[in-house]
């Protein structure tokens, strides 16, 4: 068993696989508290753990693919001027956390300068990049389980432990002064996400229109609406905004859209609700991770892998298509979600 003075876990992924991992960074903090303990991420997800208390150093480097071509060369060294500073702390392990084999994950690992190198490998198959492999798991497990398993090398097994994500205060309090000069605020807070990346898991803004209309008078929430900005035709980071236009202007009194420009204001908002609404994708990892039940219209994702982890929750999945899912098959998944919040009511 290794016992680390420092460790680097890379995690290079989108936004609901760091959330996923912090199960992981919690329990190797639990484990080595005196270990110091740093992450590797991007600047698409780095907000996720920008208050997290279990991580001592953040390196935040950008992908390429996410600039203008123009910008690209810029980019390129000031990657290489972080990985120089990274090689200078002379770490005892880097974990490459992904749920399988990933090639830039073991470089970045290898890059590192890290002693002993961990991350999964095809059973049999080896690596100069990894010196202390783990053997990729031949069925689907949960990422929260994936990320975990890549501490056994560090001698950590068991359970994971709920994921973690914390709110900024100053961006929390910026979300409540919207939403009271919006008019909310007299009820409990729904959140309802309706954006995702894949287009099979997204659902029709008919249909968010009319569960809006339903919950507000059904209920008597106020629902922030939530979404991914921007215009639905930009080449790199395509939004929703027409989509939440049209649904706001649907949904009637009770419905209050929130931008979140920003990663922290989403984190914030949904610390703000009750209980939340939304399809599979980053926003329903980091309400699972802020303890929030959740109803989630699902597409084609394999929900062994990416089900809400440790709070209570309904898929509601017919097929490979979320269109599939119907409105009323939705309002009686809330009817069965909303009495696990009836004791504490939680949120606002």
């Amino acid at each position: 068993m290794v016992v680390p003075r420092s460790v680097l876990l890379v995690r290079r992924d989108n936004i609901g696989d760091l959330v996923c991992t912090t199960p992981a960074i919690r329990a190797l903090r639990q484990s080595h508290p005196d270990s110091r303990i740093d992450l590797l991420v991007n600047s698409y997800n780095a907000e996720v753990v920008a208050n997290n208390p279990d991580i001592d150093n953040i390196y935040i480097y950008k992908k390429a693919k996410h600039l203008r071509e123009s910008d690209r060369y810029k980019v390129w060294l000031d990657n290489m001027r972080l990985i120089r500073s990274i090689r200078k702390v002379g770490y005892d392990v880097a974990v490459a956390c992904s749920n399988s084999y990933s090639k830039m994950a073991a470089r970045y690992a290898l890059l590192s300068g890290a002693k002993k190198r961990i991350g999964y490998l095809p059973k049999g198959e080896s690596s100069v990049c990894y010196n202390l492999a783990v053997d990729e798991v031949s069925c689907p497990v949960h990422e929260v389980v994936s990320a975990f398993r890549l501490l056994s090398p560090l001698g950590i097994d068991g359970e994971p432990p709920l994921m973690v994500v914390k709110p900024s205060d100053p961006e929390v309090k910026r979300m409540e002064a919207h939403l009271k000069s919006s008019g909310a605020g007299r009820r409990p807070l729904l959140a309802m996400h309706v954006s995702s990346r894949k287009p099979a898991n997204r659902w029709p803004k008919e249909r968010f229109s009319i569960l809006a209309r339903e919950l507000v008078m059904k209920y008597g929430f106020d629902v922030a609406l939530l979404w991914s900005p921007g215009e639905k035709d930009n080449p790199r980071h395509p939004g929703d905004d027409e989509e939440a236009k049209w649904i706001s202007g649907a949904g009637g009194d009770g419905v209050y859209p929130c931008p979140t420009e920003s990663l922290g204001a989403l984190i914030a908002i949904l610390s703000l609700a009750t209980v939340v609404v939304c399809c599979d994708g980053g926003a329903m990892h980091i309400a699972a991770a802020l303890g929030k039940p959740i109803v989630a219209i699902w597409g084609s994702t394999d929900r062994r892998v990416w089900a809400p982890w440790g709070v209570p929750h309904t898929i509601l999945q017919n097929g490979s298509n979320a269109d599939s899912v119907t409105t009323e098959e939705v309002l009686k998944a809330f009817d069965a979600i909303y009495l696990t919040i009836l004791p504490g009511r939680q949120g606002r």
